[in-house]
Protein backbone atom coordinates (compact mmCIF):
# COMPACT_ATOMS: atom_id res chain seq x y z
CA UNK A 1 0.00 0.00 0.00
CA UNK A 2 1.47 3.56 -1.35
CA UNK A 3 1.68 5.90 1.83
CA UNK A 4 -0.77 8.50 0.48
CA UNK A 5 0.10 11.11 3.17
CA UNK A 6 3.46 11.33 2.15
CA UNK A 7 3.23 10.71 -2.03
CA UNK A 8 3.26 14.34 -4.41
CA UNK A 9 0.25 12.95 -6.34
CA UNK A 10 -2.42 12.53 -3.39
CA UNK A 11 -1.05 15.87 -2.08
CA UNK A 12 -1.53 17.63 -5.30
CA UNK A 13 -4.85 16.40 -6.20
CA UNK A 14 -5.54 17.23 -2.14
CA UNK A 15 -4.62 20.93 -2.96
CA UNK A 16 -6.71 20.97 -5.45
CA UNK A 17 -9.74 20.61 -3.88
CA UNK A 18 -8.54 23.02 -1.20
CA UNK A 19 -8.04 26.03 -3.72
CA UNK A 20 -11.34 24.55 -5.41
CA UNK A 21 -10.16 23.94 -8.93
CA UNK A 22 -9.07 21.37 -11.33
CA UNK A 23 -6.08 20.47 -12.22
CA UNK A 24 -3.50 20.59 -15.34
CA UNK A 25 -1.73 17.79 -16.59
CA UNK A 26 0.49 18.01 -19.41
CA UNK A 27 2.55 15.72 -21.63
CA UNK A 28 5.94 16.00 -23.80
CA UNK A 29 7.68 13.55 -24.74
CA UNK A 30 11.93 12.92 -23.21
CA UNK A 31 14.43 14.45 -24.88
CA UNK A 32 11.89 16.13 -27.71
CA UNK A 33 12.81 18.12 -29.52
CA UNK A 34 16.79 17.70 -28.58
CA UNK A 35 17.96 17.22 -24.61
CA UNK A 36 18.65 20.50 -23.99
CA UNK A 37 15.22 22.07 -25.41
CA UNK A 38 13.56 19.67 -23.61
CA UNK A 39 14.63 20.31 -20.23
CA UNK A 40 14.21 23.98 -20.99
CA UNK A 41 10.42 22.82 -21.38
CA UNK A 42 10.11 20.65 -18.78
CA UNK A 43 11.96 22.59 -15.62
CA UNK A 44 9.80 25.62 -16.45
CA UNK A 45 6.64 23.45 -16.71
CA UNK A 46 5.66 24.21 -12.93
CA UNK A 47 6.11 27.94 -12.78
CA UNK A 48 3.65 28.21 -15.82
CA UNK A 49 0.80 26.48 -14.12
CA UNK A 50 1.21 22.66 -14.73
CA UNK A 51 -0.13 20.90 -11.94
CA UNK A 52 1.03 17.31 -13.07
CA UNK A 53 3.42 16.21 -15.85
CA UNK A 54 3.04 12.98 -17.52
CA UNK A 55 6.77 12.40 -19.43
CA UNK A 56 6.69 10.16 -22.67
CA UNK A 57 9.28 7.74 -22.62
CA UNK A 58 10.00 7.35 -26.65
CA UNK A 59 8.90 4.40 -28.59
CA UNK A 60 9.37 3.28 -31.84
CA UNK A 61 5.98 1.68 -32.32
CA UNK A 62 3.04 4.03 -30.18
CA UNK A 63 0.18 2.35 -31.46
CA UNK A 64 -2.02 4.21 -29.01
CA UNK A 65 -0.42 7.99 -30.18
CA UNK A 66 -1.76 9.70 -33.43
CA UNK A 67 0.56 11.66 -35.82
CA UNK A 68 1.77 14.53 -33.61
CA UNK A 69 3.07 12.00 -30.88
CA UNK A 70 4.54 9.69 -32.70
CA UNK A 71 6.58 12.23 -34.60
CA UNK A 72 7.61 13.32 -31.05
CA UNK A 73 9.33 9.90 -30.47
CA UNK A 74 10.77 9.50 -33.64
CA UNK A 75 12.01 12.96 -33.12
CA UNK A 76 13.56 11.61 -29.72
CA UNK A 77 14.49 8.44 -30.60
CA UNK A 78 17.14 10.16 -33.14
CA UNK A 79 19.16 11.19 -29.93
CA UNK A 80 19.00 7.63 -28.83
CA UNK A 81 16.24 8.53 -25.95
CA UNK A 82 16.38 5.06 -23.67
CA UNK A 83 14.58 5.17 -20.17
CA UNK A 84 17.79 5.66 -18.62
CA UNK A 85 17.78 9.04 -19.93
CA UNK A 86 14.38 9.73 -19.38
CA UNK A 87 15.49 8.82 -15.91
CA UNK A 88 18.31 10.78 -15.59
CA UNK A 89 16.33 13.94 -16.85
CA UNK A 90 13.48 13.21 -13.86
CA UNK A 91 16.29 13.21 -11.67
CA UNK A 92 17.48 16.54 -13.14
CA UNK A 93 14.41 18.04 -12.38
CA UNK A 94 14.23 17.00 -8.89
CA UNK A 95 16.79 18.99 -8.29
CA UNK A 96 14.96 22.08 -8.71
CA UNK A 97 11.35 21.03 -8.15
CA UNK A 98 10.13 18.68 -4.71
CA UNK A 99 6.17 19.20 -5.22
CA UNK A 100 5.17 18.88 -8.75
CA UNK A 101 4.15 15.09 -9.42
CA UNK A 102 5.93 13.12 -12.88
CA UNK A 103 3.93 10.32 -14.15
CA UNK A 104 6.14 8.55 -16.84
CA UNK A 105 4.03 7.46 -19.93
CA UNK A 106 4.91 4.63 -22.19
CA UNK A 107 4.40 1.20 -23.74
CA UNK A 108 5.48 -1.87 -22.11
CA UNK A 109 8.45 -3.60 -24.09
CA UNK A 110 11.33 -0.90 -23.17
CA UNK A 111 10.23 -1.61 -19.48
CA UNK A 112 10.18 -5.61 -19.99
CA UNK A 113 13.63 -5.38 -21.27
CA UNK A 114 14.90 -2.76 -18.82
CA UNK A 115 13.37 -5.04 -15.98
CA UNK A 116 10.12 -4.58 -13.75
CA UNK A 117 11.86 -4.67 -10.72
CA UNK A 118 15.02 -2.43 -11.78
CA UNK A 119 12.78 -0.21 -13.63
CA UNK A 120 10.63 0.51 -10.02
CA UNK A 121 13.90 1.11 -8.50
CA UNK A 122 15.82 3.45 -10.55
CA UNK A 123 12.19 5.55 -11.02
CA UNK A 124 11.65 5.55 -7.88
CA UNK A 125 15.46 6.81 -6.99
CA UNK A 126 14.69 9.49 -9.74
CA UNK A 127 11.74 10.79 -8.17
CA UNK A 128 9.24 9.52 -10.30
CA UNK A 129 5.09 9.43 -8.89
CA UNK A 130 3.32 7.32 -11.31
CA UNK A 131 3.74 5.19 -14.19
CA UNK A 132 1.18 5.16 -17.04
CA UNK A 133 1.59 1.81 -19.07
CA UNK A 134 -0.58 2.69 -22.22
CA UNK A 135 -0.40 -1.27 -23.58
CA UNK A 136 -0.44 -3.28 -20.30
CA UNK A 137 -3.84 -4.76 -19.44
CA UNK A 138 -4.75 -5.21 -15.71
CA UNK A 139 -5.46 -8.66 -16.08
CA UNK A 140 -0.93 -8.42 -16.82
CA UNK A 141 -0.05 -5.75 -14.67
CA UNK A 142 0.42 -7.18 -11.45
CA UNK A 143 4.12 -8.37 -12.64
CA UNK A 144 4.94 -4.59 -13.00
CA UNK A 145 2.87 -3.39 -10.23
CA UNK A 146 4.01 -5.60 -7.36
CA UNK A 147 7.28 -3.40 -7.77
CA UNK A 148 6.08 0.03 -8.34
CA UNK A 149 3.94 -0.81 -5.36
CA UNK A 150 6.93 -1.22 -3.05
CA UNK A 151 8.79 1.59 -4.44
CA UNK A 152 5.68 3.69 -3.57
CA UNK A 153 4.85 4.38 -7.02
CA UNK A 154 1.31 4.54 -8.59
CA UNK A 155 0.28 2.57 -11.21
CA UNK A 156 -2.27 4.38 -13.54
CA UNK A 157 -4.78 2.68 -15.35
CA UNK A 158 -6.80 4.02 -18.64
CA UNK A 159 -10.39 3.54 -19.17
CA UNK A 160 -12.38 4.91 -22.02
CA UNK A 161 -15.87 4.99 -23.58
CA UNK A 162 -15.71 1.28 -24.41
CA UNK A 163 -14.94 0.13 -20.58
CA UNK A 164 -18.38 -1.04 -19.47
CA UNK A 165 -19.54 -1.65 -16.29
CA UNK A 166 -18.71 -5.20 -15.52
CA UNK A 167 -15.21 -4.32 -16.61
CA UNK A 168 -14.31 -1.30 -14.96
CA UNK A 169 -13.75 -2.84 -11.79
CA UNK A 170 -11.39 -5.69 -13.22
CA UNK A 171 -9.59 -2.11 -14.32
CA UNK A 172 -9.75 -0.28 -11.27
CA UNK A 173 -8.31 -2.99 -9.08
CA UNK A 174 -4.91 -2.29 -9.40
CA UNK A 175 -5.44 1.43 -10.06
CA UNK A 176 -3.75 3.97 -7.55
CA UNK A 177 -3.57 7.94 -7.85
CA UNK A 178 -5.74 8.38 -10.35
CA UNK A 179 -7.71 7.26 -12.98
CA UNK A 180 -7.34 8.54 -16.80
CA UNK A 181 -10.26 8.93 -18.89
CA UNK A 182 -9.70 8.49 -22.37
CA UNK A 183 -12.22 10.83 -23.58
CA UNK A 184 -12.34 9.81 -27.20
CA UNK A 185 -12.04 6.37 -29.01
CA UNK A 186 -9.05 5.84 -31.35
CA UNK A 187 -5.17 7.73 -30.88
CA UNK A 188 -4.86 10.73 -29.63
CA UNK A 189 -4.54 14.22 -31.30
CA UNK A 190 -7.45 12.95 -33.49
CA UNK A 191 -10.82 14.12 -32.32
CA UNK A 192 -12.13 16.86 -29.81
CA UNK A 193 -13.90 15.62 -26.46
CA UNK A 194 -17.18 16.12 -26.18
CA UNK A 195 -17.93 17.83 -22.85
CA UNK A 196 -21.64 16.28 -22.17
CA UNK A 197 -20.58 12.94 -22.64
CA UNK A 198 -17.67 13.68 -20.82
CA UNK A 199 -19.99 14.58 -17.92
CA UNK A 200 -22.28 11.53 -18.43
CA UNK A 201 -18.71 9.71 -18.32
CA UNK A 202 -17.84 10.99 -15.06
CA UNK A 203 -21.34 10.16 -13.12
CA UNK A 204 -20.81 6.90 -14.23
CA UNK A 205 -17.29 6.26 -13.49
CA UNK A 206 -17.11 7.64 -9.98
CA UNK A 207 -19.61 5.26 -8.73
CA UNK A 208 -16.34 2.58 -9.04
CA UNK A 209 -13.77 4.46 -7.87
CA UNK A 210 -13.24 7.26 -4.80
CA UNK A 211 -9.68 8.16 -7.45
CA UNK A 212 -9.17 11.85 -9.03
CA UNK A 213 -10.27 11.19 -12.52
CA UNK A 214 -8.19 13.26 -14.81
CA UNK A 215 -9.99 13.62 -18.53
CA UNK A 216 -7.54 13.43 -21.38
CA UNK A 217 -7.28 13.02 -25.60
CA UNK A 218 -9.39 15.80 -27.51
CA UNK A 219 -8.28 18.73 -25.24
CA UNK A 220 -6.79 21.48 -28.10
CA UNK A 221 -7.26 24.80 -26.19
CA UNK A 222 -7.78 26.89 -23.46
CA UNK A 223 -11.72 26.70 -23.74
CA UNK A 224 -11.74 22.80 -24.53
CA UNK A 225 -9.86 22.33 -21.21
CA UNK A 226 -11.79 24.53 -19.07
CA UNK A 227 -15.36 22.80 -20.76
CA UNK A 228 -14.04 19.33 -19.67
CA UNK A 229 -12.25 20.32 -16.78
CA UNK A 230 -15.67 21.36 -15.41
CA UNK A 231 -16.49 18.03 -14.96
CA UNK A 232 -13.37 16.36 -13.61
CA UNK A 233 -10.21 16.28 -11.35
CA UNK A 234 -7.41 17.18 -14.44
CA UNK A 235 -7.48 18.12 -17.95
CA UNK A 236 -4.54 16.50 -19.63
CA UNK A 237 -3.40 18.31 -22.46
CA UNK A 238 -0.73 16.70 -24.65
CA UNK A 239 -0.40 16.61 -28.56
CA UNK A 240 -1.63 19.86 -28.51
CA UNK A 241 1.67 20.94 -26.47
CA UNK A 242 3.74 18.45 -28.20
CA UNK A 243 2.38 20.55 -31.90
CA UNK A 244 3.28 23.57 -30.40
CA UNK A 245 6.88 22.05 -30.05
CA UNK A 246 6.72 20.48 -34.05
CA UNK A 247 6.06 23.94 -35.42
CA UNK A 248 9.60 24.88 -33.69
CA UNK A 249 11.33 22.97 -35.79
CA UNK A 250 12.47 24.06 -39.56
CA UNK A 251 12.59 21.64 -42.41
CA UNK A 252 15.71 21.21 -42.13
CA UNK A 253 15.80 20.43 -38.55
CA UNK A 254 16.91 23.54 -36.68
CA UNK A 255 15.21 24.66 -33.60
CA UNK A 256 13.90 28.00 -32.83
CA UNK A 257 15.57 29.23 -29.73
CA UNK A 258 12.44 30.60 -28.41
CA UNK A 259 10.51 27.55 -28.76
CA UNK A 260 10.31 26.80 -24.88
CA UNK A 261 8.82 30.26 -24.50
CA UNK A 262 6.72 29.67 -27.12
CA UNK A 263 5.91 25.98 -25.34
CA UNK A 264 5.63 27.89 -21.94
CA UNK A 265 3.02 30.39 -23.21
CA UNK A 266 0.93 28.54 -24.52
CA UNK A 267 1.21 25.96 -21.45
CA UNK A 268 0.34 28.97 -19.13
CA UNK A 269 -2.43 30.04 -21.18
CA UNK A 270 -4.27 26.65 -20.50
CA UNK A 271 -3.28 26.63 -16.78
CA UNK A 272 -5.13 29.85 -17.25
CA UNK A 273 -8.15 28.93 -19.11
CA UNK A 274 -9.17 26.79 -16.14
CA UNK A 275 -10.00 29.54 -13.88
CA UNK A 276 -13.93 29.48 -12.90
CA UNK A 277 -13.56 25.56 -14.49
CA UNK A 278 -15.59 24.98 -11.36
CA UNK A 279 -18.35 26.74 -9.46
Amino acid sequence: MIDAANNRIAQRFALLQKQKRPGLVTFITANDPAPEMFMQIFEGLPSVGADLIEIGIPFSDPMADGASIQTSSQRALKHRTNINDVLTAVTEFRRGEIDTPVILMGYYNPIYHYGDQEFAEAAARAGVDGVIVVDLPPEEAEELNVHLRANDIHMIFLTAPTSSDERLPTILAQASGFVYYVSITGVTGTAVADEGAVKTAMTRLRKHTKLPIAVGFGIKTPEQAKAIAAHCDAAVVGSAIVDVIGKGIAADGKIDPSLATKVLEFVKSLATGLHGAWP
